[in-house]
């Protein structure tokens, strides 16, 4: 007695186990490819998601310190513009006490028989105009200007007979020595 043994259906069997084992690891390899490339995507898309929120917040804090600078520089321009009025007042206020004493110099310098008609002042110059009894009187107001310690030298410009007086005009320069020091000191 012979034994025979048919192997074809059992490899038969075996090829077409492997096949489906195959196939199964193939379908298996392609949904995790599927579901890596998935998660690739949405892990790229939640990234980009949040690059896009750090730009919105980017432009809008841009915009919102753009607002702040111009209200700094409107601030800057107010505070100069409030310098500017400063010194105009401190200017004032210091040329206040010198617009009395020149006042009080000229009137302590006017000479019997002087009168001024008007007073002009620009800066540091002063013109002046009046009358006088002769012109002996009017050089001697000029001597009285000039040997004030508030006035240079007065510059006589002109002088005309009016009736039976003199009509001058002239012009000098004031300077106070305790000015100067108070402009320093600030």
């Amino acid at each position: 007695m012979t034994i025979e043994i048919n192997l074809l259906p059992w490899r038969e069997e075996q090829r077409q186990k492997r096949s489906k084992r195959f196939y199964m690891a193939l379908l298996l390899v392609a949904l995790v490819g599927l579901g890596a490339g998935y998660g690739m995507t949405w892990h790229y898309d939640q990234q980009l998601a949040a690059q896009r929120e750090r730009h919105a917040l980017i432009r809008e804090r841009t915009v919102e310190l753009d607002r702040d600078i111009r209200a700094v520089s409107e601030y800057e321009q107010q505070i100069a513009t409030l310098k500017r009025r400063i010194e105009v007042f401190q200017r004032l206020q210091a040329e206040r006490p010198q617009t009395v004493h020149v006042f009080n110099a000229l009137a302590k310098s006017l000479e019997a028989g002087v009168h001024y008609a008007s007073l002009a002042r620009q800066g540091d110059s002063l013109r002046l105009s009046g009358l006088a009894e002769d012109n002996r009187r009017v050089s001697d107001q000029l001597r009285a200007l000039e040997a004030s310690p508030v006035f240079d030298v007065p510059v006589l410009s002109e002088v005309e007979s009016a009736e039976d007086n003199r009509r001058f005009n002239l012009s000098v320069n004031q300077h106070m020595p305790g000015a100067a020091v108070k402009e320093v000191a600030q």
